[in-house]
Protein backbone atom coordinates (compact mmCIF):
# COMPACT_ATOMS: atom_id res chain seq x y z
CA UNK A 1 0.00 0.00 0.00
CA UNK A 2 1.08 3.48 -0.90
CA UNK A 3 2.86 5.88 1.94
CA UNK A 4 -0.03 8.28 1.41
CA UNK A 5 -3.02 7.65 0.83
CA UNK A 6 -5.82 10.20 0.98
CA UNK A 7 -10.24 9.89 1.43
CA UNK A 8 -13.18 12.19 2.41
CA UNK A 9 -16.61 11.13 3.44
CA UNK A 10 -19.37 10.67 0.83
CA UNK A 11 -20.73 14.24 0.65
CA UNK A 12 -17.05 16.03 0.47
CA UNK A 13 -17.53 18.18 3.28
CA UNK A 14 -14.47 15.72 4.70
CA UNK A 15 -11.29 15.19 3.48
CA UNK A 16 -8.23 13.88 4.99
CA UNK A 17 -4.86 12.16 4.07
CA UNK A 18 -2.89 10.08 5.97
CA UNK A 19 0.97 9.74 6.06
CA UNK A 20 3.26 7.20 6.64
CA UNK A 21 2.50 2.83 5.45
CA UNK A 22 -0.04 1.46 7.24
CA UNK A 23 0.29 -0.88 9.96
CA UNK A 24 -2.11 -3.28 9.18
CA UNK A 25 -5.46 -3.80 7.66
CA UNK A 26 -8.12 -5.75 8.86
CA UNK A 27 -11.84 -6.98 8.54
CA UNK A 28 -13.70 -6.42 11.64
CA UNK A 29 -16.58 -8.67 12.14
CA UNK A 30 -17.21 -7.17 15.37
CA UNK A 31 -21.27 -6.38 16.09
CA UNK A 32 -20.21 -2.62 16.50
CA UNK A 33 -18.30 -3.25 12.88
CA UNK A 34 -21.39 -4.98 11.37
CA UNK A 35 -23.89 -2.01 12.51
CA UNK A 36 -21.18 0.55 10.79
CA UNK A 37 -20.87 -1.43 7.57
CA UNK A 38 -24.23 -2.40 6.93
CA UNK A 39 -24.41 -5.83 8.04
CA UNK A 40 -20.98 -6.73 6.74
CA UNK A 41 -17.65 -6.76 8.29
CA UNK A 42 -15.99 -3.32 8.22
CA UNK A 43 -12.43 -3.03 6.42
CA UNK A 44 -10.21 -1.00 8.21
CA UNK A 45 -6.21 0.04 7.41
CA UNK A 46 -4.77 0.97 10.65
CA UNK A 47 -1.85 3.96 10.42
CA UNK A 48 -0.43 6.06 13.36
CA UNK A 49 -2.46 8.95 13.98
CA UNK A 50 0.56 11.25 13.92
CA UNK A 51 0.06 11.08 10.18
CA UNK A 52 -3.53 11.62 9.43
CA UNK A 53 -4.12 15.13 8.90
CA UNK A 54 -7.96 16.22 8.39
CA UNK A 55 -10.05 19.44 6.60
CA UNK A 56 -13.48 19.89 7.33
CA UNK A 57 -16.01 18.94 10.49
CA UNK A 58 -16.25 15.45 12.40
CA UNK A 59 -18.75 14.03 14.65
CA UNK A 60 -17.50 11.70 17.31
CA UNK A 61 -19.39 9.23 19.20
CA UNK A 62 -17.97 7.30 21.94
CA UNK A 63 -18.50 3.98 23.03
CA UNK A 64 -16.88 0.70 24.51
CA UNK A 65 -16.71 -2.19 22.40
CA UNK A 66 -17.01 -5.86 23.21
CA UNK A 67 -13.31 -5.78 23.61
CA UNK A 68 -13.89 -3.50 26.79
CA UNK A 69 -11.94 -0.41 24.77
CA UNK A 70 -13.41 2.76 24.86
CA UNK A 71 -13.79 3.30 20.94
CA UNK A 72 -13.98 7.04 19.60
CA UNK A 73 -15.61 7.10 16.04
CA UNK A 74 -15.55 10.40 14.10
CA UNK A 75 -17.85 10.54 11.08
CA UNK A 76 -19.10 13.54 8.89
CA UNK A 77 -22.44 15.16 10.48
CA UNK A 78 -23.56 16.29 7.15
CA UNK A 79 -23.52 12.92 5.04
CA UNK A 80 -23.14 10.13 8.25
CA UNK A 81 -19.98 8.35 6.42
CA UNK A 82 -18.01 7.05 8.96
CA UNK A 83 -14.28 7.56 8.45
CA UNK A 84 -11.98 7.11 11.83
CA UNK A 85 -12.12 5.32 15.07
CA UNK A 86 -9.58 5.00 17.79
CA UNK A 87 -9.22 3.21 21.06
CA UNK A 88 -8.14 5.56 23.85
CA UNK A 89 -5.67 2.69 25.05
CA UNK A 90 -4.41 3.27 21.70
CA UNK A 91 -3.46 6.93 20.65
CA UNK A 92 -0.88 6.02 18.59
CA UNK A 93 -2.92 3.97 16.27
CA UNK A 94 -6.47 5.59 13.91
CA UNK A 95 -8.26 3.53 11.85
CA UNK A 96 -9.04 4.73 8.99
CA UNK A 97 -12.51 2.88 6.86
CA UNK A 98 -11.33 2.06 3.39
CA UNK A 99 -14.49 2.13 2.13
CA UNK A 100 -13.57 6.24 2.63
CA UNK A 101 -9.90 5.67 0.91
CA UNK A 102 -10.03 7.60 -2.49
CA UNK A 103 -8.13 4.36 -3.89
CA UNK A 104 -9.74 1.68 -1.51
CA UNK A 105 -8.45 -1.09 -4.12
CA UNK A 106 -5.01 -1.91 -2.30
CA UNK A 107 -7.19 -2.36 1.41
CA UNK A 108 -7.01 -6.07 1.30
CA UNK A 109 -7.11 -7.37 4.60
CA UNK A 110 -4.26 -8.81 6.02
CA UNK A 111 -6.11 -10.32 9.03
CA UNK A 112 -9.98 -10.81 10.18
CA UNK A 113 -11.30 -10.41 13.54
CA UNK A 114 -14.33 -11.03 15.35
CA UNK A 115 -14.66 -14.08 13.49
CA UNK A 116 -16.64 -15.47 16.36
CA UNK A 117 -19.20 -12.92 15.94
CA UNK A 118 -19.48 -13.40 11.86
CA UNK A 119 -22.68 -14.73 10.69
CA UNK A 120 -23.01 -17.87 9.06
CA UNK A 121 -22.92 -16.11 5.82
CA UNK A 122 -20.10 -14.01 6.64
CA UNK A 123 -16.95 -14.21 4.04
CA UNK A 124 -13.22 -14.64 5.16
CA UNK A 125 -10.15 -15.12 3.06
CA UNK A 126 -9.01 -18.21 4.22
CA UNK A 127 -5.48 -17.27 2.89
CA UNK A 128 -5.99 -14.48 5.58
CA UNK A 129 -4.82 -14.94 9.65
CA UNK A 130 -8.00 -15.02 11.26
CA UNK A 131 -8.91 -14.30 15.04
CA UNK A 132 -12.14 -15.25 17.23
CA UNK A 133 -11.70 -11.82 18.76
CA UNK A 134 -9.39 -9.38 19.64
CA UNK A 135 -6.06 -9.50 18.40
CA UNK A 136 -2.75 -8.27 20.40
CA UNK A 137 -2.31 -4.53 18.52
CA UNK A 138 -0.30 -4.30 15.23
CA UNK A 139 3.34 -4.50 15.57
CA UNK A 140 2.86 -6.99 19.05
CA UNK A 141 4.03 -10.69 18.80
CA UNK A 142 1.22 -12.50 15.96
CA UNK A 143 -0.83 -9.46 15.92
CA UNK A 144 -2.03 -8.59 12.58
Amino acid sequence: MKDKMTGGCFCGAVRYEVEGPPLTTRACWCRDCQYLACGNAAVNVICASAGLKVTGVTTEYVSVADSGNEMRRRFCPTCGTGLFSAATCRPEAVVVRAGTLDDPAPAHPASYIWTSSRPAWGLVDPQARHFEQQPPPPGAARGD
